[in-house]
Parts: structure tokens; C-alpha cells; sequence
């Protein structure tokens, strides 16, 4: 058993979508400018990848495994309130599509839902926890899936998928989320976890998820140890190649308020910096896409997809409208995410890319005007 690769390891068992409670007005879109059409394939594999891993002993009483169990049925119910999050986010439930014009792309919002999948791991969430390096990377893929987008046809492609897997013995569970760059940038993903994590507790407390599992779980709580006779459906693929990504704060220097003029010099600033700082462990790329949010936000807000070239160095040295300062993951909140009454033990996130040598830089407006999060993500040697 411990010589299984994590992606042989967990099992799915429930495919679901989960869709928004109210419907979504027709007509609205949320626009992706492509400055070098078309939009290449690899670009629509791009993704965040989120893992949050609870431990079901973070609350149990006196009950002992009583409260272990009562932390899986509210990852159970969480489909029910992802459905309540997706309709306050209607964005996350979108679909990709090129626009008439045939060179511009949209998220068309509609009611097509997130994927939700439950699994089942034969492992213990103590062994997770404690992967490192590759073995953590696998166990990551395994637990936060992902179904590469149709190019010819990405209308018919979920861009997001949650998937909550119960580790065996203790009750401990993941939450694994893998959600399109064209979708949600990492900051704007952040937020909706975050929202969806209330919406969750607010329903709790007015008591609008029901109080019983639905049918399909019943045998389950009545006899845990049905986990191990039911049948694995399906196995997790691992995707991605082996990239580093840092987080910077780009704030706006004395007498260079707002935004900066060029996007691209601030990308490539935090490009050369992380390579500075990762000598021998990165590698400047050839070439860098620069995914550009806009500062309206909101559910209709757009974002532009460029390609740099490092040829020319246009960019290097650039960024001095800017100051820019390291930057962490922790910083996004989820940390702090609570399902039920527990705080993950263990956070892991990052930015999967799909091509070999290219670089992918995501520019965040945050906070104050004038102020980004950006997330550099480079090959590693």
C-alpha cells in the first residue's frame, strides 16, 4: 500500500455538479482580451490549484469519534452551499467560448454549475500532511482533479471542480479546488472560497441544510467500514510539470500613482527577481505570458492575456513605477477557511501550467488604487 503512487490511492466516488440556486441573467459575459490571437491551447489548461487538509481530532469532545464524524457530514453538505455560493458568484459556474468577432474569448455566466466530486483516500491525513517535494506534488494532483478544456470545444467544459476526499481512519478530510486562470485569478478564488465558507456557516445556523445524510450516505455513517468493500470507480491522473511560483506586492512608487503604464515591465520585473532569488533552482523563460485582471472586478470584470518575448529584454530593469516586496500565500485568508469548526492543518497552493519552458505571470489589483498582487511562475531546472 505504501508504495502506491497518491493518484492510485484515491478512489472518486460521486460525481456531482453543483448548480446555482437562482438563475443567471441572460446575456452576461465576462471578456478575455487575447493581444495575440489565437488563443493558444495550452493557455485553457492554466489553472490555481488549491488543497486545504482537516483533521477531524481539531474538534472532537467527549464523543470522541462521534465529532470526527459530525466534521464529514458537513463536507458532505457542502454542496448544497457551494450550490447557494456559486448564485451569489454566478462567474464561477461559466464556461469559456470564443466570441463572434472569432479572435476575442468571453466566460459566458450561465447555469451549468461546478464540478463537485467526492473521494475516498487510503491514506491517513497525518501521511499527507507530512508529504514533502515531489510526493507532495503528487498527492496534490490527486486530491484537487482536473479535466483538461476541449479546445474545439470549451463551451462544454466545467472550469471549476471541488473535490472533498475522507482520508481513511480518523475521519480527516481535504477540500482540493483546481480552477481556471481564465476563469478566476488565485486572488478572486480566494474570495469565493472564502464566501462560500460563510454562506456554509450562515446556512448551518439557520438551520437551512437538512439535518440527516442524504440516502446515498446513510450506509456510510451507519458503517464506516463500508468505505473499504465499495467498489473504486476511478483514479485521479497527475498533470502539470514542475514550475516555482512567488507571490509579490507591487505598490506604486512616490510620484507614479495608479496603475502601472506597462504591465509587461512590472511582469518581467518579477520575473528576473524571482530568478535572482531562485538561482540554480530556476530559469528565466524564453517567453512569459501576463494575465492582466481588471481593476473593476466584479462578475463581469475582464481580463487580458499577452506574450512577452525576453529576446529583447524590454522588460528587464523594468517595474520602477513600482516597488515590489515578497509576498505570501497565506496572505489570501484560506489559512483560515473554517468548515464546520475547523481550521485546516495544512494549506497548499499553487499555479499549474501545462508548457515547458514559458513562464506565466498574473497581474491582481489589490486594495488601494495603484496596489497588485502578482503571482510569477517560472520552470524549474
Amino acid at each position: 500500500m505504501a508504495s502506491s503512487t497518491p493518484a492510485a490511492r484515491v478512489h472518486v466516488q460521486s460525481p456531482q455538479t453543483a448548480v446555482p440556486t437562482r438563475a443567471v441573467e441572460p446575456g452576461r459575459a465576462r471578456p478575455i482580451a487575447v493581444a495575440s490571437p489565437p488563443l493558444p491551447a495550452a493557455a485553457m489548461q492554466r489553472r490555481t490549484r488549491v488543497v486545504l487538509c482537516y483533521r477531524a481530532d481539531a474538534g472532537v469532545g467527549a464523543d470522541g469519534g462521534g465529532a470526527a464524524r459530525g466534521l464529514w457530514e458537513e463536507a458532505v453538505w457542502a454542496k448544497e452551499s457551494l450550490s447557494e455560493a456559486v448564485a451569489d458568484h454566478p462567474e464561477m459556474a461559466g464556461r469559456l467560448r470564443r466570441r463572434a468577432d472569432g479572435s476575442s474569448w468571453e466566460v459566458k455566466l450561465n447555469d451549468a454549475g461546478v464540478r463537485f466530486v467526492q473521494a475516498a483516500a487510503d491514506a491517513t491525513v497525518e501521511e499527507v500532511v507530512a508529504a514533502e517535494g515531489e510526493d507532495r506534488a503528487r498527492w496534490d494532483a490527486a486530491l484537487a482533479p482536473w479535466v483538461d478544456v476541449n479546445a474545439e470545444e470549451p463551451d462544454m467544459c466545467a472550469l471549476f471542480y471541488l473535490q472533498l476526499t475522507r482520508f481513511h481512519g480518523d475521519g480527516g478530510y481535504a477540500v482540493g479546488v483546481s480552477c481556471s486562470l481564465l476563469l478566476a485569478d488565485p486572488l478572486s478564488l480566494a474570495r469565493f472560497l472564502t464566501s462560500w465558507a460563510r454562506t456554509h456557516a450562515k446556512m448551518k445556523a439557520q438551520g437551512e441544510l437538512a439535518t440527516n445524510p442524504l440516502m446515498q450516505y446513510a450506509g456510510y455513517f451507519q458503517h464506516p467500514g463500508a468505505m473499504a468493500a465499495r467498489p473504486r470507480t476511478s483514479s485521479v491522473p497527475v498533470a502539470g510539470v514542475a514550475a516555482e511560483t512567488v507571490l509579490f506586492r507591487a505598490r506604486a512608487t512616490a510620484g507614479q500613482p495608479g496603475a502601472p503604464r506597462d504591465h509587461r515591465a512590472l511582469a518581467g520585473a518579477c520575473v528576473a527577481q524571482l530568478a535572482s532569488e531562485r538561482l540554480g533552482e530556476v530559469r528565466v523563460p524564453p517567453r512569459f505570458s501576463v494575465v492582466v485582471v481588471a481593476a473593476d472586478g466584479g462578475a463581469t470584470g475582464g481580463m487580458s492575456v499577452e506574450t512577452c518575448a525576453a529576446d529583447g529584454e524590454p522588460w528587464r530593469g523594468g517595474g520602477g513605477e513600482c516597488e515590489l516586496e515578497a509576498a505570501q500565500w497565506q496572505e489570501l485568508g484560506l489559512d483560515e477557511l473554517v468548515l464546520g469548526d475547523s481550521k485546516p492543518v495544512h494549506g497548499s497552493y499553487s499555479i499549474v501550467v501545462n508548457g515547458g519552458d514559458e513562464g506565466l505571470v498574473v497581474v491582481m489589483p489589490d486594495g488601494a488604487a495603484g496596489e497588485f498582487l502578482v503571482a510569477a511562475t517560472v520552470p524549474k531546472y
